[in-house]
């Protein structure tokens, strides 16, 4: 074993020792998961990127060097190879991509590609005609400017692709013919993409879905963290400019004309948002594992009706009970007044209004509207384990603790894992439960940007957006919140014994 402790002094622990031992391990070896993931994982993928590179590189030049005429032209004239070899289908498909190209570049593409560095260069004016009525000047738009050269770059990368996939068929081809061998002919090919290379046909659209409306907007926010977009720099009246690291400066600790410090906002919403998202995963998790549990131990009676009682909380619309629970945990509520009746508090309590007790609010809150989900998940997975296992520990002379403990939690952690992932990383951006229960408060002015003290990171970045409209640091927190949830998923996923030990449940 690579633990701290030796495999002796591991396999003298109980049960629940062991299973405490593991817990802490996870966290006490996750920072070294996560340098290895930027010493190792990273450099890797770069290299394998390069390689592939230098292997694209390697067949152009093969192809200048000892491609005949037809090949060579066709370095500038897509699909010439293909069309001269009478092969119709791909040389006419190559050639048309490279008109659409041409034509975009000259009408549109190339002006904003031109403008990109500066993001505009005219501002809207406005000035007086003659009648006394106030005109305005057609001016750039930085937004526009920004978003359509992003979309031209994406151009320029597909026909760089299509270049080199161009090359390397007609290359191909004349191999081919070399070889004396017979080429595809139309239908062939038609055949192949609904046959052999069916996948491809398949995930294609998905594919220009994904990069259309995921990886093109990722990358515009990307680029809008490098801005100075705002309030003050608003297009299409202002224009707004690069201005580099400075969002990001801000974000780990400046601060903007001797106010709040940004730094010091985000670090203490970021641990909060952490603290928020552990309990609210394992308790809605533990504690609808232990509901299922009792529901489904042997005479219980009524199953059905206290299954259905806890399924018919989930089928009130949760921004519903939010409201709800909001009201009536405000200090003039229904549970306030109700306390205050009963001569058990002389003044409210400020379920929502202090900054430790809303969080302890919030979360036993979030418990109450999540169990039921838990529960169903569970009761499902808790059908399926063999009963053989239950009745051999009992034989053994284990209790109900030591069979949960030795059969049960595992299963449930090994099947679920990537549920609880899915969970972790949900809460992580839980939106609806902060902004309708306590829409961050209580505030306080050593936040920056309108945040408070039961902010998470989403509503943060959603206050900043739509109160501040401070565009660029609510970017730079989108990619910082895109880099916590993608690396802390993959990792945990990668290390899960239901990745690790996928065929099996040891």
């Amino acid at each position: 074993m690579s633990n701290p402790v030796s495999q002796l002094d591991y396999l003298k622990m109980t049960g629940w020792q062991k299973f405490c031992y593991k817990f802490l391990e996870f966290f006490r070896r996750l920072p070294i998961v996560f340098v290895n993931f930027f010493k190792v994982t990273i450099p890797s993928f770069a290299k394998r990127f390069w390689n592939n590179l230098k292997g694209c590189g390697i067949t152009v030049g093969r192809a200048a060097k000892y491609g005949d005429w037809k090949t060579r032209l066709s370095f500038v004239l897509f699909g010439f190879s293909q069309l001269a070899r009478k092969q119709w289908l791909r040389g006419l498909l190559f050639l048309f991509f490279e008109i659409i190209f041409i034509v975009y570049m000259a009408l549109f593409g190339g002006q904003y590609l031109g403008l990109l560095g500066s993001l505009g260069r005219l501002e809207m004016g406005e000035y007086e005609d003659e009648f006394g009525n106030i005109l305005y000047t057609k001016g750039d738009n930085s937004l526009l400017i920004l978003l359509y050269g992003i979309l031209t770059i994406a151009f320029i990368l597909c026909f760089v692709y299509a270049w080199y996939k161009n090359i390397k068929s007609a290359y191909y081809t004349q191999e081919l013919i070399e070889a004396r061998k017979n080429l595809a002919t139309a239908k062939e090919d038609v055949s192949s993409l609904l046959n052999e290379q069916y996948h491809k046909t398949l995930l294609g659209i998905p594919l220009t879905g994904l990069t259309i409306f995921t990886i093109l907007p990722i990358v515009f926010m990307i680029f809008i963290a490098f801005t100075n977009y705002d309030q003050d720099h608003m297009p299409p009246a202002k224009l707004f400019t690069w201005i580099g690291w400075e969002n990001f400066k801000l974000v780990f600790g400046g601060n903007i004309s001797g106010a709040a410090s940004f730094g010091y906002t985000f670090a203490q919403i970021l641990m909060w948002t952490v603290v928020w998202a552990f309990f609210a995963t394992f308790s809605n998790y533990i504690l609808g594992m232990i509901v299922a549990i009792m529901i489904n131990k042997k005479g219980i009676r009524l199953k059905k009706l206290w299954r259905t009682i806890l399924v018919m909380t989930i089928a009130v619309p949760q921004f519903v009970s939010l409201l709800l629970m909001s009201q009536m945990l405000s200090e003039n509520g229904a549970i306030n007044n109700l306390l205050i009746s009963w001569g058990l508090i002389n003044q409210p309590i400020p379920f929502l209004t202090d900054g430790t007790v809303a969080k302890v609010t919030i979360i036993i809150v979030n418990i109450w509207v999540g169990i039921p989900y838990s529960m169903l998940i569970c009761t499902g997975i808790l059908m399926n384990i063999p009963e053989d296992l239950y009745e051999s520990a009992r034989i053994d002379g284990a209790g109900p603790v030591k069979a949960f403990f030795k059969i049960t939690l595992p299963y449930m952690l090994h099947v679920t894992a990537p549920y609880l992932i899915t969970q972790f990383i949900g809460n992580l951006n839980n939106f609806n439960i902060i902004y309708l229960l306590t829409g961050g408060a209580p505030f306080t002015s050593d936040f920056a940007g309108n945040g408070g003290k039961t902010d998470l990171l989403i509503t943060w970045l959603y206050k900043l957006v739509m109160d501040k409209q401070m565009y660029g640091m609510a970017s730079v927190l989108s990619i910082l919140m895109f880099i916590i949830t993608a690396v802390v998923s993959l990792i945990v996923y990668n290390k899960s014994g239901s990745v690790k030990n996928e065929e099996e449940f040891m």
